[in-house]
């Protein structure tokens, strides 16, 4: 899929949401003039402790960038554009990368906005600091969406207005997000911000993509990023010793 074709409505759609609304954010966002080119709980009830085998799923190879592949953003990662933010990316070849901001949901309906929605009260998602003319939709369907771009699994992306207003009003109860702009690098760019340490990639995953709690997702993930568990150590190793995993363990007082 060509970057060009990443838009499917144009100003007229942002000036209708703004017409409807302040455009916010539910949670907090840092504002800069110049844009972008927690705590663990200390202890778990038995029923939730994690198997010994247990490793972070997280990685920092560049390798592992792609397609449908999560980023999340490290707590020392302060810009404000993806400051606390989870990033799908849809788009990764080597003319550029396109993702989208997960877990910045407005306080906007797409109601007010779109339509198509008019009986919808799912909020818009400001989706990136890039092109914020540009409206995305990401769709959760078992079956194939034709004309959608498959992202992974059961997950695609629509940027067709027409095939937009299609797919809601033909799924029985469609589960799907849209989204204000985008984010977007260059692939050195990317690699060099993950080789700083500044994103964990992490697996593709629908539950994270479309959380009913999108605020939740980005401490839940990272937690998992600061999770040291020695699953490959002695049976019979002192699990309070310096070195073993609960040593690794904080959380904010």
């Amino acid at each position: 899929m060509s970057l060009h074709k990443l838009c499917f409505f144009t100003l007229a759609t942002i000036v209708a949401f703004a017409a409807a609304g302040r455009l916010t954010q539910e949670s907090d966002v840092p504002k800069a003039n110049t844009p972008h080119g927690p705590a663990l709980t200390p202890f778990r009830t038995e029923s939730e402790m994690l198997p010994p085998d247990f490793l972070p799923v997280q990685s920092k190879d560049t390798n592992a960038l792609g397609a449908g592949k999560l980023l999340v953003a490290s707590r020392d990662f302060d810009d404000p554009h993806f400051a606390k933010t989870v990033v799908l990316l849809v788009h990764y070849d080597a003319k550029g990368v396109v993702g989208l901001i997960l877990n910045r949901r407005t306080n906007i309906p797409l109601s007010r906005g779109l339509k198509a929605a008019k009986d919808r009260s799912d909020p818009v998602y400001l989706g990136g600091p890039v092109e914020p003319g540009v409206v995305l939709a990401l769709f959760q369907s078992p079956a194939k969406i034709e004309g959608a771009e498959h992202i992974f699994d059961g997950v695609y992306l629509i940027s067709d207005k027409t095939l937009f207003e299609q797919t809601i009003s033909t799924r029985p109860d469609p589960v799907f997000h849209v989204y204000l702009g985008n984010a977007g690098w260059e692939v050195d760019q990317l690699r060099k911000e993950v080789e700083r340490g500044w994103w964990f990639i992490f697996p593709a995953d629908a539950n994270a993509v479309f959380s009913a709690d999108p605020d939740s997702v980005w401490s839940q993930m990272i937690q998992k990023t600061e999770l040291k568990w020695a699953g490959s150590g002695p049976a019979d190793a002192d699990p309070w010793a310096p070195t073993s995993p609960f040593a690794e363990l904080s959380y904010k007082r």
